[in-house]
């Protein structure tokens, strides 16, 4: 046997002690009932009252109420198999890990507060399913569609530009790769989060938007960077900035946040553009908005459960309440009255 909330069995550490209050309390009214008068007298005057029964319903008293604490405790033993029936919606999320992330316009870079947010982004998550898809030059699936959010959280933790030998941002093959992540036997609404600067280096991302609109896939944007532009760090192994990306001529490379192809990516594809900001307010409009959306069954789990049984203690404790109220007062006795 086990207990759901085994922590309330410390409250029977107070059942003696009720125990002890309602002896004391018997024992000061007989003290008090001495004092009245001569013992005989009282003795015959008290000779109908059933003092068993009185004594029956004080352990009775105490019973009850050791049972009602083990209840609230929930007893469990035994187990029964159950379906639970998984409901949500897919969403695949494309993160830019290019190099142009590494700019710390946004502290303390661009690629950080991503991750930040995406692992916030589960954290707040209620049954659906989340698949990773890294990309810069190329693109491919970090970790497909789960529900286990904490190992999700470890492979997110291990993203960086590294992984992608090929240079460059693929908005357009990332969203692809996202399509090609999804269940297309269920009938969940899908959605596409793309968390970039916005940077592209794909002449035909349009036509990638355009293919998920046209299967029903939502897609949102959010823009990580400032449209002034920052400059790109260059990192040592240590992870230090020995310098910044210059281009052919000499001059350092800014990298600015595209808001206009970002916004038309989610406009074509029948989402929302959010920008990162400093407070994350961005990540609340965005659950605000998947919240809407409408929930399908995406499996059926068997789990295996501990059966409660908390109700027969409480039906045990509810007869003895009952045989409480029928145990008599008085019992039927003849008072003999002596002159």
């Amino acid at each position: 046997m086990s207990f759901a909330r085994p922590e309330l069995l410390y409250i029977l550490i107070l059942v003696p002690f009720m125990g002890l209050l309602l002896l004391w309390a018997v024992r000061r009214r007989e003290a008090a009932l001495a004092r009245l008068g001569e013992v005989g007298l009282i003795g015959r005057l008290s000779a109908n009252i059933n003092w068993r029964g009185r004594r029956w319903g004080y352990i009775l008293w105490i019973f009850i109420l050791t049972l009602l604490i083990i209840a609230m405790a929930r007893p469990q033993w035994g187990s029964d198999v159950q379906v639970v029936e998984q409901q949500g919606i897919e969403i695949m999320v494309a993160l830019d890990i290019s190099q142009s992330m590494l700019a710390q316009d946004i502290k303390p870079d661009r690629l950080s507060r991503a991750k930040l947010e995406i692992a916030d982004l589960m954290n707040r998550l209620n049954g659906d399913e989340i698949g990773l898809v890294l990309f810069s030059g190329a693109s491919f699936i970090q970790f497909p569609l789960t529900a286990d959010y904490a190992t999700a959280r470890t492979f997110l933790d291990n993203a960086q530009p590294g992984l992608i030998s090929r240079p460059g941002t693929a908005i357009g093959q990332a969203i692809r790769t996202a399509i090609n992540g999804f269940d297309k036997e269920r009938a969940a609404q899908k959605v596409i989060i793309v968390f970039t600067d916005g940077e592209n280096h794909e002449p035909d991302t349009m036509e990638a938007v355009k293919e998920a609109a046209t299967d029903n896939i939502i897609i949102y944007t959010i823009g990580f960077g400032s449209p002034d532009g920052e400059p790109i760090p260059q990192m040592n192994e240590q992870g230090e900035v020995i310098g910044y990306k210059k281009d052919q001529q000499g001059e350092t490379i800014l990298s600015k946040l595209d808001e206009v192809a970002l916004q038309q990516i989610a406009l074509t594809a029948n989402g929302r553009y959010f920008r990162a900001e400093a407070s994350g307010q961005e990540l609340d409009a965005l659950l605000a908005e998947l919240s809407q959306l409408q929930r399908e069954t995406l499996q059926n789990q068997f789990e295996i459960r501990q059966v409660e049984r908390f109700q027969l203690c409480l039906a045990v404790a509810l007869a003895a309440m009952v045989i409480m109220e029928l145990i008599p007062e008085r019992v039927n006795k003849k008072l003999e009255v002596r002159s």
